[in-house]
């Protein structure tokens, strides 16, 4: 690594966690942190957190701000241009601001103006794929008038990022459309496999997709994609709100999106600790807590 990189993170989920896993015991420089879940009944957990990857853990977004050259936003979609609007006051001129979040181009953009009107520079970021086990190797993708400068900082503290053509908005439209895709998917075949648990026919069910989708493995990847709502469906709920305000902002209807953002927050609001193992046992434990199951 060059030098230093002063860094602040507004957020500290498993995103965020993540990344400082990837940069290990050489970290790119100091590092500050601020996360909501401070002020609440989760104050303590998220100290721990702040201590075991030895951040700087703040009681206010500014003290995390204050001299940090790069902010990573890593905070849930719904709390995406709130953060951004927060930090504004708080930003070092000059200061690189990367939104990190899944949120419509037009929350992006929003939160663009706020972030140049307080002196900084506001770059576009879509993560493309879950942050482990790829941790700093993610995919991210920058657009903006500063995606030059942000690709490159952004490179010298361990990531990888392409810029995309475009202002801001562009790598997030990128995100949000493909979202309606992988979302959507877990939200059908939660839909299929736990209406097909429920009628005991799932193995016909599994069986028919399989022999259409050769290779597929139906039964392995719902598992996964169960696993994945049960987890992060309220995170992924917001996001697929935003995937769903994009679609209309576009000319079309977003209901897809909006249908996947029933059914993430419908398995994420269910809380199931620890998760069952295997397909059959997490749709047994669905059905029974929302009272459906009739085997």
């Amino acid at each position: 690594m060059d030098r230093a990189v002063s860094l602040a993170f507004i957020g500290f989920g498993e995103a965020a966690q993540a990344f400082c896993e990837g940069w290990g015991a050489q970290p790119p420089g100091a590092i500050r942190a601020f996360d909501i879940k401070t002020e609440g009944a989760a104050a303590a957990a998220k100290r721990a957190d702040y201590a075991r990857w030895q951040v700087d853990g703040c009681d206010r977004a500014a003290d995390a701000l204050r001299g940090a050259e790069a902010v990573l936003s890593l905070v849930t979609a719904d709390q995406a241009l709130a953060a951004a609007s927060d930090a504004a006051a708080g930003l070092t001129p000059g200061s690189l601001f990367f939104d990190m979040n899944s949120v419509a181009p037009e929350t992006k953009r929003a939160a663009a103006a706020a972030i140049e009107a307080a002196g900084g520079r506001y770059v576009d970021v879509a993560v493309m794929a879950p942050v482990r086990p790829a941790l700093l190797s993610v995919p991210l993708l920058v657009a903006g008038p500063h995606a030059e400068a942000g690709r490159a900082l952004l490179e010298q503290i361990g990531f990888q990022a392409r810029v995309v053509p475009g202002d801001v908005g562009a790598a997030s439209a990128i995100k949000m459309l493909r979202s309606i895709v992988i979302k959507g998917l877990e939200a059908l075949t939660a839909e299929c496999l736990l209406s097909a648990r429920a009628a005991g026919v799932e193995e016909e069910v599994l069986a028919s997709l399989d022999a259409s989708f050769p290779g597929w493995d139906w039964r392995t990847r719902a598992d996964y994609n169960l696993d994945r709502m049960l987890v992060h469906g309220l995170r992924r709920a917001a996001e697929m709100r935003e995937s769903a305000a994009t679609a209309a902002a576009l000319g079309q209807s977003g209901a897809m999106a909006a249908a996947t953002a029933d059914w993430q927050q419908r398995l994420g609001s269910l809380g199931l600790s620890p998760l069952p193992e295997g397909l059959a046992a997490k749709a047994d434990a669905v059905l029974a807590a929302t009272g459906k199951h009739d085997q």
